[in-house]
């Protein structure tokens, strides 16, 4: 008798958040805006500061950012492109205690479609990637709204076999 496998215990990534934080409005932003519109092909949403930081001269609710929140098959594409740039690995300590992991590229340049251009400069970005099962829709949902039974919520392994067989990407120990 072969075991079967169940559709509702394998991981999926539910989005893919990518940010640059410029730390101020005006051009930088706009072209930092300009460039995650080119590389993820959605356009970006401004984030803006939750308080006043009178050493950078940043107003509350002054933009200073940018995001794209990707799901589904551009989230998948998406991710397969950005850790290429990182070189397939990811430490581990990168990845909490429900399954969810996140990762920086450092110059957007490492995106071989990217070229350098002086007038732009250079942005760094943050990746994060919310993984779930299939049926974590329950604790979403606005009627009868549940929590995941623990047998069913994701933990690092399960990210971590999850990324070895989907991207071939290796989870080096931490340092």
């Amino acid at each position: 008798m072969t075991k079967t496998k169940n559709e509702m215990k394998e991981p999926e990534i539910e989005k893919v958040t990518v940010n640059i934080g410029v730390g101020s409005s005006g051009e930088d932003l706009i072209n930092a805006e300009n460039l995650l519109d080119e590389i993820t092909g959605q356009e970006p949403v401004r984030t803006r500061s939750k308080q006043n930081n009178p050493t950078f001269e940043i107003k509350e609710g002054e933009p200073i950012g940018c995001k794209v929140t990707l799901r589904g098959k551009k989230a998948v594409e998406f991710l397969e492109k950005a850790l290429e740039v990182i070189g397939n690995e990811i430490p581990e300590k990168s990845i909490d205690e429900y399954g969810n992991f996140a990762f920086g590229i450092e110059e957007h340049t490492n995106f071989p479609e990217m070229e350098y251009d002086p007038s732009v400069g250079i942005f760094g970005m943050d990746i994060s990637v919310t993984m779930e099962r299939p049926g974590y829709r329950v604790k979403k949902r606005s009627v009868e709204q549940k929590k995941i039974p623990e047998e069913h919520t994701l933990d690092p392994e399960d990210t971590i076999k999850y990324l070895k067989e989907q991207f071939e990407t290796e989870v080096t120990q931490n340092e």
